[in-house]
C-alpha cells in the first residue's frame, strides 16, 4: 500500500513520519505524475489558500478532484479539510469541491486561539484521542451522506463521506496513530468494494 501526502505546502513531513511509524509507505505528491500508483492521499494542514493556488499553478486541481470523485480515498486535516469542502463560508468558490460540507475557515481564531483537548471518538478508537487545533476550521453544516464523527463544543470537527475523511485538528502532531490507522482501514475497505 502506498499513501500519497500532498507536499505543496504545510505539515506533509509530519504525516510522512506517522505513516512510517505504522509501517505504511508514504509518497510525497508534488505533481500529477506523483498521483499515479497511490492507494489514498492525505491533504495536510497548512495554508489552504496557498495550497489551492499551487494546485492550480501545477495543473493538479482537476486531476486530483476527479480522482477523489472516482473513489481515491482522501483525508484532509485542517487546511486539507477546506480544500475538500464543496462550500467555504463567506467565499463564492471552493478548491477541490468534493465533499458535501460547508466549512468555516479560522473558526477558532488566529494562532492564539489554538488549543488541544481529548475525546473518545467511537468510530476511530475506544481510547481518548488528543485533538490539537491550530487556527482550525470547523464544519458549519453537512449534507445527506456525510457522517459526523466528532463534535467539540457543538462544532463538527471530524466527518466522513464515502471515500473522504476530514478532521479540523492535527492527529499528525500527536503520538496517537489511531486516525492514520483508520485511514489505512478505509483504503483497504475501499479496495474490497
Amino acid at each position: 500500500m502506498i499513501i500519497g501526502v500532498l507536499a505543496l505546502q504545510g505539515a506533509f513531513r509530519e504525516h510522512m513520519k506517522c505513516l512510517k511509524k505504522i509501517g505504511i509507505h508514504g509518497k510525497l505528491v508534488k505533481s500529477n505524475k506523483d498521483l499515479e500508483g497511490i492507494d489514498g492521499i492525505i491533504l495536510p494542514g497548512g495554508e489552504s489558500t496557498a495550497m489551492g493556488k499551487l494546485l492550480v499553478d501545477f495543473n493538479m486541481k482537476e486531476n486530483l478532484s476527479n480522482k477523489i470523485k472516482n473513489g481515491l480515498p482522501a483525508w484532509g486535516t485542517c487546511a486539507g479539510m477546506i480544500l475538500l469542502a464543496k462550500k467555504i463560508d463567506g467565499e463564492n468558490k471552493a478548491h477541490l469541491g468534493v465533499m458535501d460540507i460547508d466549512v468555516k475557515r479560522n473558526a477558532y481564531g488566529r494562532q492564539l486561539g489554538s488549543f488541544s483537548t481529548e475525546k473518545i471518538i467511537p468510530e476511530i478508537s475506544d481510547e481518548p484521542i488528543e485533538l490539537v487545533f491550530i487556527r482550525a476550521p470547523y464544519i458549519n453544516s453537512v449534507n445527506n451522506g456525510v457522517d459526523i464523527l466528532c463534535e467539540v463544543d457543538g462544532n463538527i470537527v471530524a466527518a466522513k463521506q464515502r471515500n473522504i475523511l476530514v478532521t479540523s485538528f492535527h492527529p499528525e502532531l500527536t503520538e496517537n496513530r489511531a486516525f492514520h490507522r483508520y485511514f489505512v482501514k478505509m483504503i483497504k475497505n475501499n479496495k474490497s468494494v
